[in-house]
């Protein structure tokens, strides 16, 4: 049953998130583009990546409706950017910055081929 107020998510939106994050190593749902983000938040999950050198996907939820209220509920997190590694979701732009800070997330992402993750 649908929670009031919460977007709901549709089955081909869902599937092709889940498709999304289980073929790629590292995605980030963003708003706009890693050359031209739409916001702050996406812009230094952005930033905090290219640092660490790691290969990702990027998906801009603001090309499609379906896939931006989508993600919301797949990972039941509401705000957006949204990374995930593996197929397990990691957070947003803040738990990125606390996870970069303490080195946790080059430690994660060596292993994807990060050149500056060491």
């Amino acid at each position: 049953m649908p929670i009031p107020g919460r977007p709901t998510m549709t089955d081909s939106a869902h599937a092709r998130i889940q498709d999304l994050v289980s073929k790629n190593e590292v995605v980030l749902f963003m708003k706009g583009t890693p050359l031209f983000p739409q916001c702050g938040f996406s812009s230094r999950a952005v930033a905090i990546l290219e640092r660490i050198g790691a290969p990702y996907e990027s998906v801009d939820v603001l090309q499609d409706q379906e896939i931006r209220q989508g993600i919301k509920s797949f990972s039941d997190w509401p705000t957006i950017p949204q990374l995930y590694v593996k197929g397990e979701f990691l957070g947003g732009s803040d738990i990125m910055m606390e996870m970069y800070e303490a080195g946790e997330l080059q430690q994660l992402l060596a292993p994807q081929g990060a050149p500056n993750a060491g």
